[in-house]
């Protein structure tokens, strides 16, 4: 039996059209976070270890190290300067090996203790936390702020906003120079922007750094962690049960609620919140901790000290929000049930030893002398007026040190050789030097059309550094 399907003509058809005061706006912008400052121990600790970060930042592209900059890391020569450590293109298996240390350091960090690296060590935070710094010098605490955006230009409204930006601006160029310092001489380059005679790359990159900076912590902050870091989005394969978190204990905070200090909150079935949003306004992602562990948290442990601060005041033990696991908060006894060596943490940790150990050992056995050695392509082989044959070969010596070296060439593989030409040759620190050699060989002693040799380079001045590089000899 055949089934028909009752169709109706389209202009009878009711369409439902949505108002546009019943829209959701998906696509609203983001509100604006005054984030509340906020005093404690962590708060501390993350001031005192942000200023040691900075420091160390600003201080070291100005030390020297036998009589250069220490740090160096010059693109355009393509040499990068490490204390007394040089790195060319041709070690780019040390830089690889130094990136593998830190990304398995951060993710062993991250197994057991969260995103402390976001809260306490990422610059992002650290110039976020020193642009709201001076924001609130000028603009004064988080009530004043928003009071300040909500009234009309006016004097004090514009010199306030004023200083905030030039304070910024000011900030973020200094930054810039000290950066773009460990890729120059920053000496010259704070000289040349003091006497405005700076070339076009290094205004250009001293500017561009300044834009990011400015932009970055004045105004995207957030934005940033939420956003664009890669890190926010994969941490959450990093975590488990045992990963120490900022965490609200919702068994002891529920039912959250407002009360007197002198009420019993047991008498009114309340938990221990009482519903401030203390927790709220300190945090500089703007989420509510108590809501769960969020991809925006970075663990900074501002919504732990002002809790403390309010449990302190309603005479409440300590902890309602603190770094826990989701084991502890799920367990019935207070003792502490997390095992931070557990399988993950523990192959996170021996690959953190064993990659450290081969980049110690690479550069412990590093070589500071590189050698190419370039054929004669004009010409396979030659005989000169005495009978002899002759290959003619350029000898590239690459100084990786930071000394200047004179090297000798000698000759092993070979019987009854003569070289021909200079057998010396100096190379300043960091350069690179070239030798042409020709080598003479009496055809009599010469087995095949094909000889197998080393060139033997040693440095004169350290006898220590010495390379060997095989090459042939042709002969027809």
């Amino acid at each position: 039996m055949e089934q028909k399907v009752k169709v109706q003509e389209a202009d009878k058809v009711k369409i439902q059209r949505p108002k546009n005061t019943q829209r959701n706006n998906d696509y609203a912008p983001r509100n604006r976070i005054y984030v509340r400052d906020t005093k404690g121990g962590l708060e501390y600790f993350r001031r005192l270890f942000g200023f040691l970060l900075l420091a160390i930042f600003a201080i070291l592209p100005w030390i020297t190290y036998q009589g250069e900059q220490a740090i160096l890391l010059d693109i355009m020569e393509q040499r990068f300067r490490i204390f007394g450590l040089t790195l060319w293109p041709q070690d780019f298996t040390v830089v690889a090996l130094f990136a593998i240390v830190a990304a398995v350091a951060l993710f062993f960090v991250t197994t057991i203790w969260g995103r402390v690296w976001c809260g306490f060590m990422c610059p992002q935070t650290t110039w976020t936390f020193i642009f709201m710094w001076f924001e609130k010098k000028f603009e004064g605490p988080r009530n004043k702020r928003i009071k300040l955006d909500q009234r009309k230009m006016d004097f004090d409204k514009f010199w306030r906003k004023s200083g905030k930006q030039i304070s910024w601006v000011l900030v973020a160029l200094l930054t810039s120079m000290t950066f773009v310092g460990y890729f120059t001489d920053v000496r010259q380059l704070f000289i040349d922007f003091a006497t405005f005679d700076a070339g076009f790359w290094a205004t250009f990159s001293v500017l561009f750094f300044t834009f990011c900076t400015y932009g970055n912590a004045g105004y995207m902050r957030e934005i940033m962690c939420t956003h664009m870091c890669p890190y926010a989005r994969f941490q959450s394969a990093m975590f488990d049960k045992d990963t120490y978190t900022v965490s609200y204990d919702a068994n002891r905070g529920e039912p959250r609620g407002p009360r007197s200090r002198k009420v019993d909150p047991k008498e009114k079935g309340l938990g221990d919140c009482i519903d401030c949003y203390m927790c709220v306004q300190v945090c500089p992602t703007g989420i509510d901790i108590r809501n769960g562990l969020q991809y925006e948290c970075i663990d900074c442990g501002a919504c732990i000290d002002a809790c403390n601060d309010v449990m302190d005041k309603m005479n409440y033990p300590r902890g309602l929000i603190r770094f826990t696991t989701e084991r502890n908060l799920v367990a019935k006894q207070k003792k502490d049930k997390t095992n931070p060596w557990r399988m993950k943490s523990i192959g996170y940790f021996v690959m953190v030893v064993a990659v450290t150990a081969v980049l110690v050992l690479d550069v412990a056995t590093r070589i500071p002398l590189e050698v190419d050695v370039l054929r004669d392509r004009n010409a396979l082989y030659r005989e000169n007026i005495e009978g002899e044959i002759e290959n003619v070969y350029t000898l590239k010596l690459v100084n990786k040190s930071q000394q200047d070296h004179t090297y000798q060439i000698t000759i092993k593989g070979l019987d009854q050789y003569r070289l021909i030409g200079e057998t010396t040759k100096s190379v300043e620190a960091g350069d690179v030097g070239s030798l042409p050699v020709t080598l003479a060989v009496p055809p009599g002693t010469l087995q095949q059309q094909v000889t197998d040799f080393d060139f033997v380079v040693q440095s004169v001045d350290d006898p220590s550094v010495q390379l060997t590089h095989e090459t042939r000899f042709l002969y027809e």
